[in-house]
This record gives structure tokens, C-alpha cells and sequence, in this order.
């Protein structure tokens, strides 16, 4: 258990170089960009003074009108990150960063979820069929694998629109759930926040708009899934202890259970680099379907030259990737007694 927590320690602490690394990235970046995106925002006949002071808010220059050099620009902004200020928007009321991620957080983590729990129940059973059964099963689940992998996520999205919105007449095609019918808000996630207020008939509209996008990523990302748990079922069912449980007349279901959980940790890598990948945005999906979620929210802002979002917003990504990250790590010593720290 003290090696354990003295993993988890160097590993938070290594999470410090490995975030400042990817700011310092995003920093610079998005300051040697071709283009004035104060300009750009207001406009190029806007009066001088305008933009001036808009540079002065934005802390390019200072109070006497002199450019910032851009290293005092970039401990400032470390400072102000310190004390969670991601800066201010350049446009619609100058809202603070972080308020307007926090808005819009909940719909990418709902759907994320959603497409998670799809992906891993298509991803674990074929992938377990097809390692435990082996031959045609095996090539049948390894042509699933490539094929979903190789989907493109906004034509299959919309040929689900086109089958069961526009065809069939069962599921919406946009949105996260009809209009009047949303609930009062306690997590920002629509089916949880519609089971606990009671109201079910939100509870089935927010269902029945967040089918079709968790579908479509889910079945994407169940290509990763099927292809790394298929092939390490396949490496643990040649390993002895199958066999010997096999000739003691362990019952099948059992032994399945054993090599499952042998064979959990490159699974459970893949998990958390999916669910990192996810809870970032799933951009094309958000697109498609017109999702008001974080994907949608970064590409607005990248188009209208917000730099301060869309350097906020990337800061913040980062941060939860490398927390999935870490997490993952910690849970590898819970699954598998082998590993030491």
C-alpha cells in the first residue's frame, strides 16, 4: 500500500511539468497565429482606440499603450491560471471562461457517457465472443473492428438522421431534448436532473435525443474496444491456468469471468485514453447533430477568433486528460495484483 501511494504521489506531481508543458504550447500558439484577433473581432475600420483599449483588457498592452513583451504576457497568465482564472471572452458580454465551459460541460459529459457505455457493451461482448470462440468468430469480430473503426462519424450520423428521423419518424434529428421540457437544473445532465425532479416525460424526450449521437460514437469508438479485447482474451486463453481450470471441470462461464479479468488491463488503458477523447469533445458528433456541448462550443469560438476561449477551453481539456489519466493508473494495481509500483 506505500508503494502504491507513492505511485499516486509521483504521479500527480509528474502531472505538473506535463500540464505546464502543454500550456506553455497552447500559449504561444495562439499568439503567433497570423492575424489580429482584436482586429479581427471588431473589425478593421474600428477606431484605434478601441482596439487599444481592447488590448489593454486583454493584457497585450499596458496602461500607457506600450506592447506587453510576450514572457511577462505568459507569467501573467500563469498567475491568473493559478487562482482558476481562464480569462474573459472577446465577445457576447466578455463572460469569464470558465462560467461558459461550466455551461456547457454537462451536455459533452452526457453524451460522452452515453457513447462510452454503448462503445464498451458492443466493444467487450463481440471482442469476448470473439476471443473466447475463436475462428470465424474471431475474423468476424476482427472486420467489425476495422470496419466501425474506419467509419467516418458525420456519415454515419447522417444516415441514422436519414433511417430513423427522416424515414422512420421515431427519433429527432438535432437537439438535446424538446423545447419546453427541460429540467430544472441540479446536474446539468438532463437524465439524471429529469429522474430526480420526477418529470418523465423530459426524462424520455432527452432519451430519445441523445440515442442517435451516442450510436453514432459509440458504435466509432467500439471498433478500438472490439479489437483490443478480442486479441487479449486470445492471448489469455493460451496461457496454462485456462487449461488446468479446464480439466478440473471449472464451469465455462467461470473461467470466462478469470480470463476476463486477466485480460482487463489493456482494456482498461483503452478506456481511459477513449474516455479522455470523449470528455474533450466529440466535435464531429456535437456537429452533426447539433449538440450544444463542448465540441460545438470550441468550433463557434474558433471561428469568431475568441483566442482567450479557445485557449481557456484547450487549457482545460488538458487538465482532464491527464486526471483520466491518472486515474487509470490507480486502478491497474485494484485489477491486476501483478503490477508493482
Amino acid at each position: 500500500m506505500a508503494s502504491l501511494k507513492t505511485f499516486i504521489i509521483a504521479r500527480a506531481l509528474a502531472l505538473i511539468p506535463t500540464i505546464l508543458i502543454l500550456i506553455t504550447l497552447v500559449f504561444f500558439i495562439m499568439r503567433v497565429l497570423p492575424g489580429d484577433p482584436v482586429v479581427a473581432i471588431v473589425g478593421m475600420k474600428a477606431p484605434p482606440e478601441r482596439v487599444i483599449e481592447l488590448k489593454k483588457e486583454l493584457g497585450l498592452m499596458d496602461e500607457a499603450g506600450n506592447p506587453i513583451p510576450l514572457p511577462i504576457q505568459y507569467l501573467n497568465y500563469l498567475s491568473k491560471l493559478v487562482s482558476g482564472d481562464l480569462g474573459r471572452s472577446l465577445i457576447w458580454g466578455k463572460r469569464p471562461v470558465l462560467v461558459e465551459i461550466m455551461e456547457h460541460l454537462p451536455a459533452t459529459i452526457e453524451l460522452a457517457i452515453a457513447g462510452f457505455i454503448v462503445s464498451i457493451i458492443l466493444g467487450l461482448v463481440l471482442g469476448s465472443l470473439g476471443g473466447w470462440m475463436g475462428g470465424k468468430m474471431s475474423s468476424a469480430v476482427k472486420t467489425y473492428g476495422a470496419i466501425t473503426y474506419a467509419l467516418f462519424i458525420p456519415w454515419i450520423g447522417m444516415l441514422f438522421q436519414l433511417f430513423f428521423a427522416v424515414w422512420l419518424g421515431v427519433l429527432p434529428v438535432a437537439g438535446r431534448i424538446d423545447t419546453g421540457l427541460e429540467p430544472p437544473t441540479i446536474t446539468g445532465l438532463y437524465l439524471i436532473d429529469s429522474m430526480i425532479a420526477g418529470k418523465w416525460d423530459s426524462f424520455l424526450s432527452a432519451l430519445r435525443h441523445i440515442t442517435l449521437p451516442a450510436l453514432t460514437l459509440g458504435l466509432v469508438i467500439s471498433g478500438v474496444f472490439t479489437r483490443v479485447t478480442r486479441t487479449s482474451v486470445e492471448e489469455v486463453m493460451r496461457q496454462d491456468f485456462v487449461v488446468a481450470a479446464r480439466a478440473r471441470g471449472i464451469p465455462e462461464h467461470k473461467i470466462l469471468l478469470h480470463v476476463l479479468k486477466n485480460s482487463f488491463v489493456p482494456i482498461l488503458t483503452m478506456m481511459g485514453l477513449q474516455l479522455a477523447l470523449l470528455m474533450t469533445g466529440a466535435v464531429l458528433t456535437e456537429t452533426t447533430f447539433s449538440w450544444p456541448g463542448m465540441g460545438t462550443f470550441l468550433l463557434e469560438r474558433i471561428q469568431y477568433r475568441d483566442y482567450t476561449t479557445v485557449q481557456g477551453t484547450v487549457v482545460f481539456f488538458a487538465i482532464i486528460v491527464s486526471l483520466v489519466n491518472l486515474i487509470v493508473d490507480i486502478c491497474y494495481a485494484y485489477i491486476d495484483p501483478r503490477i508493482r509500483y
